[in-house]
Protein backbone atom coordinates (compact mmCIF):
# COMPACT_ATOMS: atom_id res chain seq x y z
CA UNK A 1 0.00 0.00 0.00
CA UNK A 2 1.02 3.61 -1.10
CA UNK A 3 0.12 7.06 0.05
CA UNK A 4 0.08 9.64 -2.87
CA UNK A 5 1.57 12.89 -1.07
CA UNK A 6 1.84 14.55 -4.56
CA UNK A 7 2.04 14.03 -7.97
CA UNK A 8 -1.02 14.56 -10.53
CA UNK A 9 -4.09 12.55 -9.95
CA UNK A 10 -6.83 12.18 -12.34
CA UNK A 11 -10.54 12.68 -11.52
CA UNK A 12 -13.05 11.46 -13.24
CA UNK A 13 -16.50 13.51 -14.35
CA UNK A 14 -14.73 16.78 -13.09
CA UNK A 15 -17.61 18.98 -13.73
CA UNK A 16 -20.16 17.07 -11.55
CA UNK A 17 -21.07 18.43 -8.22
CA UNK A 18 -19.07 16.28 -6.23
CA UNK A 19 -15.93 15.89 -8.56
CA UNK A 20 -15.19 20.08 -8.94
CA UNK A 21 -14.63 19.57 -5.42
CA UNK A 22 -12.47 17.10 -5.46
CA UNK A 23 -10.81 19.02 -7.98
CA UNK A 24 -10.24 21.93 -5.53
CA UNK A 25 -9.27 20.62 -2.72
CA UNK A 26 -6.60 18.79 -4.56
CA UNK A 27 -5.30 21.53 -6.36
CA UNK A 28 -5.19 23.60 -2.87
CA UNK A 29 -2.89 20.71 -1.55
CA UNK A 30 -0.13 21.47 -4.35
CA UNK A 31 -1.42 18.69 -6.86
CA UNK A 32 -1.99 18.40 -10.33
CA UNK A 33 -5.10 17.43 -11.65
CA UNK A 34 -6.29 16.05 -14.74
CA UNK A 35 -10.04 16.15 -14.85
CA UNK A 36 -12.35 14.25 -17.69
CA UNK A 37 -15.26 15.89 -18.77
CA UNK A 38 -17.86 14.33 -21.66
CA UNK A 39 -18.08 17.40 -24.02
CA UNK A 40 -15.63 20.26 -24.40
CA UNK A 41 -18.75 22.88 -22.89
CA UNK A 42 -17.90 21.28 -20.01
CA UNK A 43 -14.99 22.13 -19.38
CA UNK A 44 -15.48 25.92 -19.72
CA UNK A 45 -16.63 26.53 -16.64
CA UNK A 46 -13.79 24.48 -14.61
CA UNK A 47 -11.52 26.66 -16.81
CA UNK A 48 -12.67 29.94 -15.56
CA UNK A 49 -13.01 28.26 -11.61
CA UNK A 50 -9.67 27.11 -11.26
CA UNK A 51 -7.63 29.46 -14.16
CA UNK A 52 -5.51 30.81 -11.09
CA UNK A 53 -3.86 27.40 -11.18
CA UNK A 54 -2.38 27.75 -14.82
CA UNK A 55 -1.47 24.14 -16.08
CA UNK A 56 -1.79 22.41 -13.05
CA UNK A 57 -5.02 21.78 -14.17
CA UNK A 58 -5.69 19.63 -17.16
CA UNK A 59 -9.02 19.01 -19.10
CA UNK A 60 -9.17 15.81 -20.84
CA UNK A 61 -12.51 14.89 -23.48
CA UNK A 62 -13.94 11.33 -22.62
CA UNK A 63 -17.52 10.69 -24.02
CA UNK A 64 -18.53 7.35 -22.80
CA UNK A 65 -16.29 5.50 -20.09
CA UNK A 66 -18.58 2.58 -20.54
CA UNK A 67 -17.18 1.75 -24.28
CA UNK A 68 -14.00 0.06 -24.93
CA UNK A 69 -13.00 1.65 -27.55
CA UNK A 70 -13.02 4.67 -24.57
CA UNK A 71 -11.49 3.06 -22.07
CA UNK A 72 -8.60 2.10 -24.86
CA UNK A 73 -8.61 5.51 -25.44
CA UNK A 74 -7.79 6.03 -21.99
CA UNK A 75 -3.88 5.56 -23.11
CA UNK A 76 -3.87 9.05 -22.62
CA UNK A 77 -5.90 9.75 -19.56
CA UNK A 78 -3.80 7.52 -17.51
CA UNK A 79 -0.38 8.35 -18.19
CA UNK A 80 2.13 9.93 -15.40
CA UNK A 81 -1.32 10.04 -13.37
CA UNK A 82 -0.57 8.93 -9.91
CA UNK A 83 -3.70 8.38 -8.33
CA UNK A 84 -7.37 8.50 -9.56
CA UNK A 85 -10.44 10.02 -7.55
CA UNK A 86 -13.74 8.82 -9.38
CA UNK A 87 -17.16 9.70 -8.92
CA UNK A 88 -19.32 7.20 -10.30
CA UNK A 89 -22.76 8.05 -11.10
CA UNK A 90 -26.18 5.72 -11.09
CA UNK A 91 -29.64 7.46 -11.42
CA UNK A 92 -32.64 7.57 -9.54
CA UNK A 93 -35.09 6.10 -12.20
CA UNK A 94 -38.63 8.34 -11.61
CA UNK A 95 -40.02 6.62 -14.68
CA UNK A 96 -39.95 2.74 -14.12
CA UNK A 97 -38.44 0.41 -16.95
CA UNK A 98 -40.27 -1.84 -18.58
CA UNK A 99 -38.63 -5.08 -17.49
CA UNK A 100 -36.04 -6.85 -15.53
CA UNK A 101 -33.70 -6.78 -18.34
CA UNK A 102 -34.53 -3.36 -19.42
CA UNK A 103 -33.49 -1.95 -15.79
CA UNK A 104 -30.17 -4.09 -15.86
CA UNK A 105 -29.05 -2.37 -19.34
CA UNK A 106 -30.22 1.80 -18.51
CA UNK A 107 -29.03 1.03 -14.87
CA UNK A 108 -27.02 -1.72 -13.70
CA UNK A 109 -24.84 -2.09 -16.80
CA UNK A 110 -23.90 1.37 -16.76
CA UNK A 111 -23.06 1.55 -13.20
CA UNK A 112 -21.06 -1.50 -13.06
CA UNK A 113 -19.06 -0.99 -16.47
CA UNK A 114 -18.57 2.74 -15.34
CA UNK A 115 -16.69 1.55 -12.34
CA UNK A 116 -14.82 -1.71 -13.60
CA UNK A 117 -14.05 0.46 -16.92
CA UNK A 118 -11.89 2.48 -14.34
CA UNK A 119 -9.95 -0.01 -12.90
CA UNK A 120 -9.78 -2.06 -15.97
CA UNK A 121 -8.22 0.72 -18.06
CA UNK A 122 -6.04 1.80 -14.73
CA UNK A 123 -4.81 -1.76 -15.59
CA UNK A 124 -3.80 -1.67 -18.73
CA UNK A 125 -2.81 2.08 -18.93
CA UNK A 126 -1.99 3.05 -15.92
CA UNK A 127 1.59 1.59 -14.90
CA UNK A 128 2.11 4.61 -12.64
CA UNK A 129 -1.51 4.50 -10.61
CA UNK A 130 -0.73 3.47 -6.79
CA UNK A 131 -4.04 4.59 -5.55
CA UNK A 132 -7.62 4.29 -6.73
CA UNK A 133 -10.78 6.05 -4.76
CA UNK A 134 -14.22 5.49 -5.48
CA UNK A 135 -17.11 7.29 -4.15
CA UNK A 136 -19.88 4.34 -4.14
CA UNK A 137 -22.74 5.28 -2.04
CA UNK A 138 -23.84 3.82 1.97
CA UNK A 139 -26.87 2.70 -0.55
CA UNK A 140 -24.69 -0.66 -1.02
CA UNK A 141 -24.72 -0.93 2.89
CA UNK A 142 -27.52 0.13 4.34
CA UNK A 143 -30.78 -2.24 4.66
CA UNK A 144 -34.25 -1.53 5.45
CA UNK A 145 -35.60 -2.18 8.88
CA UNK A 146 -38.72 -1.72 10.97
CA UNK A 147 -35.93 -0.69 14.05
CA UNK A 148 -33.40 1.40 14.65
CA UNK A 149 -30.06 0.44 13.51
CA UNK A 150 -26.30 1.21 13.15
CA UNK A 151 -24.12 -0.04 9.86
CA UNK A 152 -20.99 -0.61 9.39
CA UNK A 153 -18.53 -1.33 6.65
CA UNK A 154 -19.10 -4.98 6.74
CA UNK A 155 -23.01 -4.53 5.77
CA UNK A 156 -24.08 -4.94 2.32
CA UNK A 157 -27.19 -4.30 0.63
CA UNK A 158 -28.51 -7.72 -0.70
CA UNK A 159 -31.78 -6.69 0.19
CA UNK A 160 -32.58 -4.24 -2.89
CA UNK A 161 -30.52 -6.57 -5.38
CA UNK A 162 -33.32 -9.16 -4.07
CA UNK A 163 -36.13 -7.06 -5.11
CA UNK A 164 -34.79 -5.88 -8.22
CA UNK A 165 -34.32 -9.55 -9.12
CA UNK A 166 -37.87 -10.73 -7.95
CA UNK A 167 -40.07 -7.82 -9.19
CA UNK A 168 -38.41 -6.01 -12.01
CA UNK A 169 -39.76 -3.36 -12.45
CA UNK A 170 -42.32 -3.07 -9.90
CA UNK A 171 -38.97 -2.94 -7.29
CA UNK A 172 -39.21 0.74 -6.00
CA UNK A 173 -37.03 3.12 -7.48
CA UNK A 174 -34.52 3.45 -4.56
CA UNK A 175 -33.98 -0.20 -4.61
CA UNK A 176 -32.87 -0.27 -8.43
CA UNK A 177 -30.86 2.81 -7.33
CA UNK A 178 -28.91 0.99 -4.29
CA UNK A 179 -29.09 -2.38 -6.00
CA UNK A 180 -27.05 -0.05 -8.61
CA UNK A 181 -24.64 0.91 -6.30
CA UNK A 182 -24.26 -2.60 -4.46
CA UNK A 183 -23.38 -4.42 -7.39
CA UNK A 184 -21.12 -1.91 -8.82
CA UNK A 185 -19.04 -1.15 -5.66
CA UNK A 186 -18.72 -5.39 -5.50
CA UNK A 187 -17.54 -5.59 -8.89
CA UNK A 188 -14.74 -3.37 -8.03
CA UNK A 189 -13.95 -5.32 -5.28
CA UNK A 190 -14.30 -8.41 -7.14
CA UNK A 191 -12.22 -6.84 -9.90
CA UNK A 192 -9.20 -5.94 -7.45
CA UNK A 193 -9.14 -9.93 -6.20
CA UNK A 194 -9.30 -11.19 -9.29
CA UNK A 195 -6.23 -9.10 -11.19
CA UNK A 196 -4.40 -9.06 -7.61
CA UNK A 197 -1.10 -10.46 -9.18
CA UNK A 198 -0.91 -7.79 -12.37
CA UNK A 199 -2.15 -4.37 -10.53
CA UNK A 200 0.00 -1.53 -8.98
CA UNK A 201 -2.12 -0.20 -7.24
CA UNK A 202 -4.59 -0.57 -4.42
CA UNK A 203 -8.39 0.50 -4.19
CA UNK A 204 -9.96 2.69 -1.58
CA UNK A 205 -13.83 3.17 -1.30
CA UNK A 206 -15.82 5.80 0.30
CA UNK A 207 -18.98 5.31 1.24
CA UNK A 208 -20.98 8.58 2.22
CA UNK A 209 -24.95 8.78 2.16
CA UNK A 210 -27.16 11.72 0.73
CA UNK A 211 -24.57 14.98 0.04
CA UNK A 212 -25.22 18.19 0.20
CA UNK A 213 -23.65 21.53 0.56
CA UNK A 214 -22.69 24.77 -1.43
CA UNK A 215 -22.74 24.30 -5.31
CA UNK A 216 -19.47 25.09 -6.96
CA UNK A 217 -20.15 23.38 -10.29
CA UNK A 218 -21.62 24.89 -13.65
CA UNK A 219 -25.50 24.73 -12.55
CA UNK A 220 -28.12 28.34 -14.13
CA UNK A 221 -31.26 27.37 -11.73
CA UNK A 222 -32.56 25.84 -8.75
CA UNK A 223 -34.34 23.52 -11.21
CA UNK A 224 -31.33 21.98 -13.08
CA UNK A 225 -29.70 21.40 -9.47
CA UNK A 226 -28.66 17.89 -9.18
CA UNK A 227 -31.14 15.53 -7.19
CA UNK A 228 -29.90 15.69 -3.26
CA UNK A 229 -29.67 19.55 -3.62
CA UNK A 230 -33.12 19.40 -5.42
CA UNK A 231 -34.43 17.45 -2.10
CA UNK A 232 -32.59 20.11 0.26
CA UNK A 233 -33.93 22.87 -1.70
CA UNK A 234 -37.69 21.42 -1.74
CA UNK A 235 -37.68 20.75 2.19
CA UNK A 236 -36.07 24.06 3.28
CA UNK A 237 -38.10 26.38 1.19
CA UNK A 238 -41.74 25.79 2.43
CA UNK A 239 -42.82 22.80 0.03
CA UNK A 240 -42.66 20.11 2.40
CA UNK A 241 -45.43 19.98 5.35
CA UNK A 242 -44.77 19.45 9.10
CA UNK A 243 -45.03 15.87 9.58
CA UNK A 244 -42.75 15.37 6.69
CA UNK A 245 -40.15 17.72 8.04
CA UNK A 246 -40.16 16.51 11.83
CA UNK A 247 -40.56 12.44 10.53
CA UNK A 248 -38.44 11.97 7.55
CA UNK A 249 -34.84 11.99 7.22
CA UNK A 250 -32.05 10.31 6.56
CA UNK A 251 -27.57 10.59 6.93
CA UNK A 252 -25.67 12.62 5.54
CA UNK A 253 -22.23 14.44 4.56
CA UNK A 254 -21.32 18.44 3.48
CA UNK A 255 -19.67 17.83 0.03
CA UNK A 256 -16.78 19.89 0.94
CA UNK A 257 -15.97 17.28 3.69
CA UNK A 258 -16.51 14.33 0.79
CA UNK A 259 -13.82 16.24 -1.24
CA UNK A 260 -11.68 16.15 1.60
CA UNK A 261 -11.75 12.51 2.84
CA UNK A 262 -10.82 11.58 -1.24
CA UNK A 263 -7.82 13.61 -0.88
CA UNK A 264 -7.31 12.19 2.71
CA UNK A 265 -7.77 8.55 1.45
CA UNK A 266 -5.14 9.24 -1.46
CA UNK A 267 -2.48 10.48 1.03
CA UNK A 268 -2.69 8.09 4.09
CA UNK A 269 -0.94 4.99 3.46
CA UNK A 270 -3.38 2.45 5.66
CA UNK A 271 -6.50 3.76 3.74
CA UNK A 272 -5.43 1.50 1.33
CA UNK A 273 -7.77 -1.45 0.34
CA UNK A 274 -11.00 -0.18 2.89
CA UNK A 275 -14.14 0.24 2.74
CA UNK A 276 -14.66 3.35 4.21
CA UNK A 277 -18.51 4.61 5.43
CA UNK A 278 -18.09 8.97 5.71
CA UNK A 279 -21.10 10.33 7.65
CA UNK A 280 -21.94 13.36 9.64
CA UNK A 281 -24.67 11.58 11.33
CA UNK A 282 -28.45 11.27 11.14
CA UNK A 283 -30.59 14.27 10.22
CA UNK A 284 -34.47 14.98 10.32
CA UNK A 285 -35.62 17.34 7.25
CA UNK A 286 -36.91 20.41 10.49
CA UNK A 287 -32.92 19.73 11.66
CA UNK A 288 -32.13 22.00 8.47
CA UNK A 289 -34.69 24.42 9.23
CA UNK A 290 -33.14 25.01 12.79
CA UNK A 291 -29.78 25.27 11.20
CA UNK A 292 -31.25 27.82 9.15
CA UNK A 293 -33.35 29.57 11.63
CA UNK A 294 -30.58 29.72 14.11
CA UNK A 295 -27.66 30.93 12.22
CA UNK A 296 -27.09 34.24 10.61
CA UNK A 297 -28.37 32.99 7.41
CA UNK A 298 -31.61 32.93 8.76
CA UNK A 299 -30.71 36.39 10.05
CA UNK A 300 -29.84 37.78 6.42
CA UNK A 301 -32.97 36.08 5.08
CA UNK A 302 -35.82 35.69 7.25
CA UNK A 303 -38.08 34.73 4.39
CA UNK A 304 -36.83 30.92 4.80
CA UNK A 305 -39.59 29.17 6.70
CA UNK A 306 -38.77 28.74 9.97
CA UNK A 307 -40.96 24.76 9.41
CA UNK A 308 -42.12 23.00 12.76
CA UNK A 309 -42.02 24.73 15.60
CA UNK A 310 -43.25 21.72 17.76
CA UNK A 311 -40.36 19.26 16.24
CA UNK A 312 -38.36 18.12 19.59
CA UNK A 313 -34.53 16.71 17.91
CA UNK A 314 -33.64 14.81 21.36
CA UNK A 315 -36.94 12.62 20.69
CA UNK A 316 -36.70 12.12 16.88
CA UNK A 317 -36.06 8.50 16.07
CA UNK A 318 -33.74 7.42 13.56
CA UNK A 319 -33.87 4.49 12.05
CA UNK A 320 -30.20 4.27 10.51
CA UNK A 321 -27.24 5.78 11.55
CA UNK A 322 -23.64 4.14 10.63
CA UNK A 323 -20.73 3.89 12.74
CA UNK A 324 -18.21 6.06 11.14
CA UNK A 325 -14.72 4.85 13.25
CA UNK A 326 -12.70 3.91 10.31
CA UNK A 327 -13.05 7.18 8.90
CA UNK A 328 -11.72 8.54 12.08
CA UNK A 329 -8.96 5.91 12.26
CA UNK A 330 -7.78 5.68 8.96
CA UNK A 331 -8.47 9.13 7.59
CA UNK A 332 -8.94 11.69 10.89
CA UNK A 333 -11.77 12.72 8.96
CA UNK A 334 -13.74 15.76 10.68
CA UNK A 335 -17.07 17.36 9.30
CA UNK A 336 -18.43 20.38 8.93
CA UNK A 337 -21.44 20.55 11.36
CA UNK A 338 -25.07 20.82 10.30
CA UNK A 339 -25.40 24.62 11.13
CA UNK A 340 -22.41 25.24 9.25
CA UNK A 341 -23.68 23.78 6.23
CA UNK A 342 -26.75 25.00 6.68
CA UNK A 343 -25.67 28.86 6.39
CA UNK A 344 -23.17 27.99 3.99
CA UNK A 345 -25.35 26.63 1.29
CA UNK A 346 -27.81 29.64 1.79
CA UNK A 347 -24.91 32.30 1.20
CA UNK A 348 -24.55 30.36 -1.68
CA UNK A 349 -27.52 30.46 -3.33
CA UNK A 350 -27.91 34.06 -2.29
CA UNK A 351 -24.76 34.72 -4.47
CA UNK A 352 -26.46 33.22 -7.34
CA UNK A 353 -29.42 35.23 -6.56
CA UNK A 354 -31.78 32.06 -5.90
CA UNK A 355 -32.85 33.32 -2.75
CA UNK A 356 -34.28 37.16 -4.02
Amino acid sequence: MTAVTSGKVLVTGANGFIAIWIVKKLLEQGYSVRGTIRSESKGKHLKEVFKGYGSKLEIVVVEDITKVRVCTDYRRVYSRSDAIGASTRSNIPHHPPTSARTIRTTLITPAVQGTTGILRSALQHGASVKRVVITSSTAAVLTQDPNPRVFSEDNWNERSIGEVETKGREAAPFDKYRASKTLAERAAWNFVEENKGSIGFDLVVLNPPFVYGPILHAVDSVENLNASMQDWWAAVSGKKDNKFLATVGSSWIDVRDLAHAHVLAIQKEAAGGNRIIVSEGPYKWQDWELAIAVNAAHAAEPKLPAGNSSYEPAKAVHYIRYDVARAKKLLGLEYISIQQSAKDVVENFKEKKWIA
